[in-house]
């Protein structure tokens, strides 16, 4: 089978483009810049903004994994709303007969946060003009990760925390490879095409729970003290200020932190026959592949 990676050099893109040639499947990697891409698969050029330069990316593919965001800029939810609608328009005109999508868990009874919503408003898009497949998920636990990297340096930097409200809030962490199992295994699936899949841990942990269980595991005591007065605004600073996250990037992920994401539907776990591993596993995996990749990082500094 042939299939398109959007994507592909980010945190889930090229673990999924590694797996699904793993699997023997025909991968190409869509890039702006082709000539520089040294990643799994065949560098074909395709940019989300360019609407024009994406029929000649699709073009000849049988799925499409829709892996973009753009959450490092200040009007991601126009850039993503503009980009969804213009590459599921190029896939069902292409003759895509699966388009996999990857967004985010969350009440839509709740006020999600605006990250939230742009990634249910991408949903939406991409499900009203191509056939589609979603998958919701929460935390993704892995190096690399955007939200593990914020809990890793938080408990590496801070003995003690003067927390903002929302490490109260519950959420439901899925192992980097339990979500790549996910995602991989419903490509070409007739029976997931139209559907919704909720992917996440076995257990929902509040973001404290989490911050603890890793100090534990890393042979650190940590206090973790909530205060209320911290406004998102200040949370996002706080943010910046201790860990390598940048501020807009920080803001966006603060305002969904204020949302309890759950799973509620487990049926994508019966459909694929996959049970994920729980937290604990999930940190220890992450922490062990940061730990080999700088000492690849030292091996490749010292040759």
């Amino acid at each position: 089978m042939k299939i398109l990676v959007t994507g592909a050099t980010g945190f889930v893109g090229r673990h999924v483009t590694a797996a699904l040639e793993a699997a023997g499947h025909d991968v190409s990697a869509m890039t702006r810049r082709p000539e520089q891409y040294r990643g799994t698969g065949a560098a074909v050029r395709g940019d989300i903004a360019d609407a024009g330069s994406l029929r000649s990316a699709l073009d000849g593919h049988d799925v499409a994994f829709y892996l973009v965001h753009s959450l490092a800029h200040a009007d991601f939810a126009e850039r993503d709303r503009a980009g969804a609608r213009a590459f599921g328009h190029a896939a069902a005109a292409a003759g895509v007969s699966q388009i996999v999508y990857l967004g985010g868990l969350g009440d839509d009874d709740d006020a999600l946060s605006p990250h939230l919503r742009s990634r249910r408003e991408v949903e939406r898009i991409l499900s009203d003009t191509a056939p589609t497949t979603a998958l919701r998920a929460g935390i993704i636990i892995g190096d690399g990760s955007i939200s593990w990297e914020i809990l890793r340096q938080l408990v590496e930097r801070l003995p003690a925390m003067l927390t903002p409200r929302w490490v109260q809030t519950r959420t439901q962490p899925i192992a980097l490879a339990d979500a790549v199992r996910f995602l991989v295994a419903v490509a070409e699936l007739d029976a997931a095409i139209g559907e919704t899949y909720e992917i996440g841990g076995p257990h929902a942990l509040s973001y404290r729970d989490m911050l603890l269980t890793v100090a534990q595991m890393t042979g650190r005591r940590r206090v973790i003290v909530p205060v209320p007065v911290l406004t998102p605004r200040l949370s996002s600073e706080w943010l910046r200020l201790v860990t390598d996250v940048d501020l807009t990037t920080a803001a966006a992920l603060v305002d969904s932190m204020t949302n309890e994401v759950v799973v509620h539907d487990h049926r994508i776990e019966e459909l694929v026959d996959h049970r994920p591993m729980d937290f604990p596993e999930a940190a220890a995996a992450a922490l062990a592949a940061r730990a080999q990749r700088l000492r690849g990082s030292a091996d490749a500094g010292s040759s």
